[in-house]
């Protein structure tokens, strides 16, 4: 089996974008709260900082690890995308190419915030 270049770049925004929405958007939140406690400290300037730190306990642990490491998470997520994909390309190419542009997306997004 080949893969192509257009494959390889669609896969991997997939990933990229999938792994973000797994480890840091707001939206997937309830999917990462059941391994983290939240830790609150105060700074040097008085504020607040509230820090996620995994529970405690073998499973709980481990998930709170994987979840809170990108690196981790992106490992599995383009696992996911992988068999997705190779099993079921006509059901996994619609969702690719929408978080691969939604991935796209969020890089321009952050071009453009730290030029203005």
């Amino acid at each position: 089996m080949t893969i192509s270049w257009m494959e390889i770049v669609i896969i991997s925004l997939a990933s990229f974008r999938l792994t973000r929405l797994i480890v840091f958007d707001k939206i997937t939140e309830f999917l990462r709260a059941p391994f983290f406690e939240e830790e609150i400290e105060v700074n040097q300037d008085g504020q607040e900082e509230v820090y996620y730190v995994p529970k405690k306990g073998i499973y709980t642990n481990f998930m709170g690890e994987l979840l809170s490491c990108y690196w981790c998470t992106g490992i599995w997520s383009t696992l996911a995308i992988c068999i997705f994909y190779f099993g079921w390309p006509a059901y996994a190419t619609p969702i690719l190419i929408i978080l691969a542009v939604a991935g796209i997306a969020a890089i321009i997004e952050t071009i453009v915030q730290r030029l203005l």
